[in-house]
């Protein structure tokens, strides 16, 4: 103890000389925003390592982390009494962390009887790499058991919704067998780490190769260490399928060299000794500590990264390459670019979107830059990163607990700073990059490889085969060209999928099933549906204030017959939709967003860019949808005269004129449009 705490001292003298007390005490405590951390100051809990994060008060959520017996109680009684259709409150919060959410279909509430309670499930599917064989087993599963269908989230994953209590165990030990895992799909761990859905492998661009490398090791090395996922959902009992992502991590040995990734192995020939050696690897460079603070005793936890308590709140991770910002890389607590010279990574840290109405100290944040990390750093680096929020993140209030809170309120120089603390040594600043820009990679593209990969625009990610006359089939789409090409799947950032592993010669039996399928080409779809994503909201989310993914269709129409009355019929904008100001959509980032704030009302949002490189700004309350041409017209035609060049996107103009030179041309404007009748 002596020693750890002279390390601390180390730590703490390291710390105070980036900070003057004036600055430092103004820091913690308030920030222009109004934020204040919480009574025990996250800085100085570091010099009493043995129990860092029960040195603060903490709420009811971290407590009942704490007394669960690292994910097990009351879970394990709940799940067993199958006389209910429903668990307590604290199996509620804790089966997050088992990727899944109770839910019940408000639509379908009647007084005086209980909720109709059902279960979504949330995949961990690491980069959105889904093998067509994992895709057949999730299509039985929501055939038998779930809604007929699955939809692809923002952060590209699958969800299967409707699944009911007893047969949650069976569903989830299904996907176990398959290769895949819940695990990571919610709670206050690592999500579902984010990628480029651009299955580019050649040596031309082997960034795209390095960062696939990147990503898995990110979703395996901060992996919960208890077993409490296999004795609850499989018996305890050891599964011999393979999780196939853990390939792109497998090398001869745990050389850190992007070049041993040149012969990644297929899923088809990475076997169960080849996993167990990637798995070899993972825990070395989990486990391996420098003394710093960073690794807990055995004696203490299961745990070595997380604790008992895990982190304060869920914690995203995004890797990509420099110039493709395909996955929103500013929105994650951490997002790690691939340098094109390959000798490392740039590290962007604090981003983030949930917010709440009316509340000033919660917003939308985007991650800054803070450091270069040579590549045989970053393990290391990732998880002092990830210490520092396990340790000083806030665990009193629970709306200010992600990571991006305490960047914002240490500033980022500080928080730098006390990464090095945990890291054990200084960090290069951030080197020079390209310039952003945002691509779907919809439609056909080499993937370097002798093969193709294709990619199909999937109306707010919901894989289903639609009613209707000309309606979209996807799921037997999906099925059809799995059986007839062998393809697999990539979920992408924006709600869609990538066909991958495409032979030329099938490319023709693609189109044919696309036909067959109603399945539009990307070139026929309208660009504000395809650059569009809307979260689920009604009815199945508890935290929805209105409709999103039902209603964004209807609203894009309308704004389409909008552009045209006013002779804009070739423009095109980045529209965002939610329920509620969570953010699950990423509106905050769009060019222009609703927002729900009410029944039949969205707060708007516009401003941000089209390569998704900062947030924008809340431009009005309270919109009423039966008018919402009448708000947006203004805009439009502010847009459309007043734009420096015919090019200026329409995020980038409000941006430069800004809310109140908007506000006063709207205030004098008669809108002409007429209204929808429905």
């Amino acid at each position: 103890r002596n020693n750890r705490e002279g390390e601390d001292q180390k730590k703490m003298m390291y710390v105070l000389r980036c900070l003057t007390l004036g600055a430092m005490t103004a820091a913690l405590m308030t920030s222009n925003n109004g934020l204040r951390m919480s009574t025990t100051s996250r800085l100085y809990s570091i010099q009493e390592r043995e129990a860092p994060i029960q040195k603060q008060k903490l709420d009811k959520i971290n407590e009942m982390k704490q007394a669960s017996v690292n994910l097990r109680h009351p879970l394990v009684e709940d799940l067993a009494d199958l006389e209910t259709i429903s668990i307590s409150h604290d199996s509620y919060n804790l089966l997050k962390f088992h990727g899944s959410y109770q839910q019940d279909d408000r639509e379908k509430r009647k007084k005086g009887q209980e909720k109709a309670f059902q279960f979504m499930l949330r995949l961990k599917v690491p980069s959105g790499e889904c093998p067509g064989a994992v895709y057949n087993v999730l299509d039985d599963l929501c055939e038998n058991y779930g809604q007929k269908d699955l939809r692809i989230t923002t952060r590209q994953a699958w969800q299967i919704h409707g699944i009911l209590k007893k047969d949650l165990k069976h569903v989830i030990r299904t996907i176990m067998e398959a290769g895949s895992t819940t695990i990571g799909g919610c709670g206050d761990i690592n999500r579902n780490v984010m990628l480029p859905p651009a299955p580019i492998d050649d040596d031309n661009r082997p960034q795209y190769r390095v960062a696939r490398h990147w990503a898995a090791v990110c979703a395996e090395l901060f992996v919960p260490q208890t077993e409490a996922f296999s004795e609850i959902w499989c018996d305890g009992t050891k599964l011999a399928s393979v999780q196939y992502w853990k390939r792109h991590i497998y090398t001869d040995n745990d050389s850190l060299d992007p070049a041993q990734l040149k012969n990644i192995k297929s899923i088809e020939e990475f076997k169960k000794n080849d996993e167990s050696q990637v798995d070899n690897f993972i825990q070395d460079w989990m486990r391996r500590d420098n003394g710093h603070g960073i690794i807990l005793p055995k004696s203490e936890t299961t745990e070595p990264i997380y604790g008992e308590t895990y982190l304060p709140r869920k914690f995203k991770i995004g890797v990509t390459v420099e110039g493709d910002n395909s996955i929103d890389v500013y929105i994650n607590d951490i997002g790690v670019v691939v340098c094109d010279d390959l000798s490392g990574v740039n590290i962007l840290v604090g981003g983030g979107l949930g917010r709440t109405h009316g509340k000033q100290t919660t917003f939308a944040r985007t991650a800054q830059e803070m450091a270069y990390v040579p590549n045989e750093q970053i393990p290391q680096v990732l998880k002092a990163i990830v210490a520092v929020q396990r340790d000083h993140g806030n665990r009193e209030i629970r709306a200010n607990a992600r990571l991006k809170y305490l960047v914002h309120t240490l500033g980022i120089d500080a928080f730098k700073s006390l990464v090095e603390a945990y890291h054990g040594a200084s960090l290069d600043p951030p080197r020079p990059m390209k310039p952003w820009r945002y691509s779907d990679w919809l439609g056909w593209h080499d993937a370097g490889d002798g093969t193709l990969f294709c990619g199909i625009n999937v109306e707010q990610g919901r894989i289903r085969d639609f009613d209707g006359e000309n309606a979209p089939q996807l799921r037997s789409f999906l099925k059809d060209a799995i059986k007839n090409t062998g393809c697999d799947l990539i979920l992408s950032p924006s709600q869609s999928i990538i066909l991958r592993n495409i032979q030329p010669d099938d490319k023709k039996n693609i189109h044919a099933l696309m036909i067959q399928h109603n399945i539009l080409p990307v070139e026929a779809v309208d660009p504000l549906t395809r650059l569009s994503m809307a979260c689920p909201a009604l009815p199945l989310c508890g935290l929805a204030v209105t409709e999103a993914e039902r209603y964004l269709p209807t609203m894009l129409t309308r704004i389409r017959a909008l552009l045209d009355h006013l002779s804009m019929n070739r423009e095109e904008v980045l529209i965002r939709m939610t329920g509620c100001p969570n953010g699950c959509a990423r509106p905050y980032m769009a060019e222009l967003a609703f927002v729900g704030d009410g029944k039949s009302s969205y707060q708007l949002y516009i401003g941000g860019s089209p390569a998704l490189t900062r947030v924008g700004f809340a431009y009005k309350d309270r919109c009423k949808v039966a008018s919402i041409e009448h708000d947006l017209e203004p805009l439009f035609i502010m847009w459309r005269d007043q734009r420096e060049h015919p090019y200026e996107s329409f995020g980038d103009f409000v941006h430069r004129l800004g809310k109140d030179a908007l506000l006063q041309f709207t205030a004098s404007y008669t809108p002409t449009a007429p209204l929808a009748t429905a």
